[in-house]
């Protein structure tokens, strides 16, 4: 009877909720713990950050002139291509960023300090992904709030407050599932080297690829097709459009696909599939990496 007691008592509602909320906390202090560490790294090396916040602002600047006399018309409804191309350097900047993510992981494999986490009594070994996840979107957005400002010197306007909201859950979408897909690599992969020959491959036939510096009706039909089914565009085009209308609404088209017209709720759709898949795929690897 008394055992019988004590398993009714540890099984109540009451018990498992504070179980369940001691948990969550432990792992929310391990991922701030962690995330901790990465700015620490970051504080003491910021060339990376800073690096990653000059060179996309050379590409507005340099780009920028490259295009100024570009006759009217070539680059959409806009006459300034400095406005054209804030939006892809904004969303190029937050892919090169989050496919860099698993490098982190990946060196802290190789140095053997994640093997010292995997065997600390950690509440959840998520936290590692978690963390590293925080990071990089963090790092993802201040880079874009900083070349949203650069092109607003730069002469290509600034969205409200509304569209700067829009432009922060965009970046965030597109971090989060290339941020999702590196981590995943970062496991699979036998070492670094593969992991940056992967980032190099990868890094310029999608930003070519994509609507980044040119419109869809510039390109040949083949790369069309290409433009559109690349995550990037579906990134780029919703930020033009807050660019070139202050007005704007979730029915509003932004592209037009060779299957149909792209709305911007379409769009942010897209984007969430693709990050809600990307995280899906990863898990089996991380599953059996740090269970």
């Amino acid at each position: 009877m008394k055992t019988d007691m004590n398993w009714q008592q540890l099984t109540s509602p009451t018990v498992v909720t504070e179980t369940t909320r001691n948990l969550l906390g432990e792992i929310i202090q391990e991922t701030l713990a962690l995330t901790r560490r990465l700015f620490i790294q970051l504080q003491r090396r910021p060339s990376s950050l800073v690096v990653g916040i000059i060179q996309p602002v050379m590409w507005l600047v340099l780009f920028g002139a490259l295009f100024q006399n570009a006759p009217k018309g070539l680059f959409g409804t806009t006459t300034n291509y400095g406005q054209f191309l804030a939006a892809g350097v904004i969303v190029f900047t937050a892919f090169a960023g989050a496919l860099n993510a698993g490098l982190p992981v990946m060196f802290d494999r190789e140095f053997g300090f994640l093997n010292r986490l995997l065997v600390a009594p950690l509440a959840s070994r998520f936290s590692i992904v978690f963390a590293s996840a925080i990071f990089i979107i963090s790092q993802s957005l201040l880079q874009g709030a900083v070349i949203v400002g650069a092109a607003a010197f730069l002469g290509a306007g600034l969205p409200n407050a509304v569209g700067l909201s829009a432009i922060a859950l965009i970046v965030f979408l597109l971090a989060l599932g290339v941020t999702a897909i590196s981590l995943g690599l970062a496991f699979a992969l036998p070492g670094h080297i593969e992991l940056i020959a992967v980032i190099f491959v990868t890094n310029l036939p999608l930003l070519f690829a994509s609507t980044a510096l040119a419109p869809l009706s510039f390109m040949p039909s083949w790369l069309q097709i290409i433009a559109t089914l690349n995550p990037l565009s579906y990134a780029i085009e919703p930020i033009r459009y807050l660019y070139l209308h202050s007005n704007w609404g979730l029915n509003d088209v932004v592209m037009q696909a060779f299957w149909g017209d792209v709305t911007f709720g379409g769009a942010l759709l897209v984007l969430l599939g693709f990050a809600m898949l990307a995280l899906i795929s990863i898990q089996p690897q991380l599953r059996r990496t740090l269970a």
